[in-house]
């Protein structure tokens, strides 16, 4: 599909609805045949993921947060969210994040992964050895596994992005405290 074509429907006025512009049936049916053939090609598990991040948006993205829902979050919460579509080197659909604040409806979250590869690739300050935007937490009380952040993959989300609260990470703990200072020396 070309983004030019979909931009040149962007100037119709605003009060035109789709099934007004005489180029919209055959867009859509572009549309639809390029994204059935791109799910094709997906593995399995990538193309459910997708499926299930494009029901979540169609489920809540009108949701001001996530407490429409029943679900209650705070700061140093570990969830389970859907971070939706990514470009490359990005985390998207289902990832479990920590919260560090929550501001106005929106949470800033580092997205975390229990990938032993991924662990085993951490920065140590030990050594000095590993990449320096993987943080290594450990296994936090109501997880499974060890668990390392991806601190450059940290920003701000709707909270109606969080699917479910998994455990916590006290705020006044040491662990939240390195979090947050390993965090600021990223944005210096």
């Amino acid at each position: 599909m070309e983004v030019k074509k979909l931009q040149a429907l962007l100037k119709h006025p605003s009060t035109y609805q789709m099934k007004e512009v005489s180029a919209w049936p055959k867009l859509r049916r572009d549309y639809i045949e390029e994204r059935s053939a791109e799910y094709e090609a997906l593995p399995l598990r990538e193309g459910v993921a997708k499926m299930i991040s494009e029901q979540n948006f169609r489920d809540w993205s009108q949701c001001y947060s996530c407490m429409e829902r029943g679900i209650h979050i705070a700061e140093g919460d570990v969830c389970f969210l859907d971070f939706g579509d990514a470009f490359i080197n990005e985390a998207g659909f289902q990832h479990f994040g920590v919260i560090l604040k929550i501001f106005h409806g929106k949470a800033f979250v580092i997205p975390m992964s229990s990938n032993a590869a991924t662990y085993a690739q951490a920065y140590q300050e030990e050594t000095g050895c590993g990449k320096k935007h993987l943080m290594q937490i450990g296994l936090i009380p109501g997880l499974v596994k060890e668990s390392v952040l991806f601190m450059n993959d940290a920003k701000f989300i709707n909270t109606a992005r969080i699917i479910e609260v998994k455990a916590h990470i006290d705020v006044n703990s040491e662990l939240f405290l390195r979090i947050k200072t390993r965090l600021l020396h990223f944005l210096e």
